[in-house]
């Protein structure tokens, strides 16, 4: 994959857009009116869905690496942020979960630990102004 990166965003009327990134497109709303649940993801909810995914991949390369018989990998982030404007996210917490027979969790850990500090760039790119805490559960079959 090319290291220059573009999305190009498309107006849609009131607050939706749409982002396409090479073939890929992807609908961005923001609904206005309490009880709307719009046609997409608000901007800052597909910022978590990029964490989860980034997160939830590193994983999945990592205990592959590791040879760590799993068969699921799911990610939960739960945000809370401000509610003055520019309403950023004060902080994030992840809950991840890996599901498989005989997966040792000390070494389900240290996947999550080298995917933070080493792998996942979405991470990289928020902790330094956002704190993100993140534990890791074993669910056997």
């Amino acid at each position: 994959m090319s290291r220059d990166l573009t999305v190009h965003a498309t107006h849609q009327g009131g607050m939706r857009f749409t982002a396409t990134a090479r073939d890929h497109t992807v609908t961005i709303d923001y609904p206005l009116e309490p009880g709307d649940a719009g046609a997409g993801q608000t901007s800052l909810e597909l910022l978590l869905s990029a964490l989860t995914t980034c997160c939830g991949n590193s994983m999945v390369v990592l205990l592959n690496k590791m040879r760590v018989p799993f068969h699921g990998v799911e990610v939960t982030a739960r945000a809370q942020r401000r509610e003055e404007h520019p309403t950023v996210l004060t902080r994030i917490d992840l809950d991840v979960v890996v599901r498989g027979d005989g997966v040792d969790k000390a070494a389900a850990e240290r996947a999550l630990k080298v995917g933070e500090e080493q792998i996942c760039p979405v991470w990289a790119m928020l902790k330094p102004g956002t704190p993100i805490s993140a534990s890791v559960r074993v669910e056997q079959d």
